[in-house]
């Protein structure tokens, strides 16, 4: 399974604030960046380190920097743009695309309004973020787009995912690794992940 779960302590904690049905949207937007970064950290362990010779205030020495490969960060409107925010802290370098889905409520089915990517997506290591891997439509509907685009290096990151959505992108993406903050344990009936947080969205904007 291509699936990283970061259960680090403090991830943990934040996300147990996000599902209260209590925390308002002010601090639900702040814990939903906050987490965001926070999982970024596992999500870029492979990224490539080159040499590069510094001084420090007492000598010389060999450090390490991030090589040159570029990085994008692409969110799936609108409950992405949360996420990208958050990760822009650590990455500000990093170039920003957007693609805009909503879900059909009768057919579940995502429906494409917007994509705008960066024009060299083809050279960049690529992290789409969508708040919640539920059904994976929008998700695996995005992923294609990219690889449409050109993108040969995709990462999706997910705060929540259901075993349904994981399946899925597994089924018709196998090359691209799903990172989350927790897989919980299904999808009711109207699409929505059990226990969840709601409609991130919603929280994050203060709509319904």
């Amino acid at each position: 399974m291509n699936v990283t779960v970061v259960d680090h302590p403090l991830v943990q904690h934040k996300l147990a604030i996000l599902r209260d049905k209590n925390t308002g949207s002010k601090d639900f937007r702040e814990l939903m960046a906050e987490v965001s970064m926070l999982m970024a950290y596992e999500a870029m362990r492979d990224l490539e380190l080159d040499p590069v010779t510094i001084e420090t205030p007492l000598t010389r020495m060999e450090a390490r920097m991030l090589s040159g490969k570029k990085l994008a960060l692409v969110a799936i409107l609108r409950a992405g743009l949360i996420m990208v925010d958050g990760i822009l802290r650590l990455v500000p370098a990093a170039r920003v695309g957007h693609i805009g889905l909503y879900r059909d409520p009768q057919t579940l089915n995502p429906v494409e309004y917007y994509a705008k990517l960066p024009e060299d997506i083809r050279g960049r290591r690529v992290f789409l973020t969508d708040p919640m891997l539920a059904t994976a439509g929008s998700a695996v509907h995005a992923i294609q787009v990219l690889k449409n685009s050109g993108a040969q290096h995709i990462k999706l990151m997910s705060i929540i995912a259901a075993p349904e959505g994981i399946a899925r992108v597994e089924r018709e993406h196998p090359d691209v690794e799903v990172v989350v903050a927790a897989i919980d344990d299904h999808l009711n009936d109207h699409g929505y992940i059990v226990p969840g947080l709601g409609d991130a969205g919603d929280r994050i904007y203060g709509t319904k």
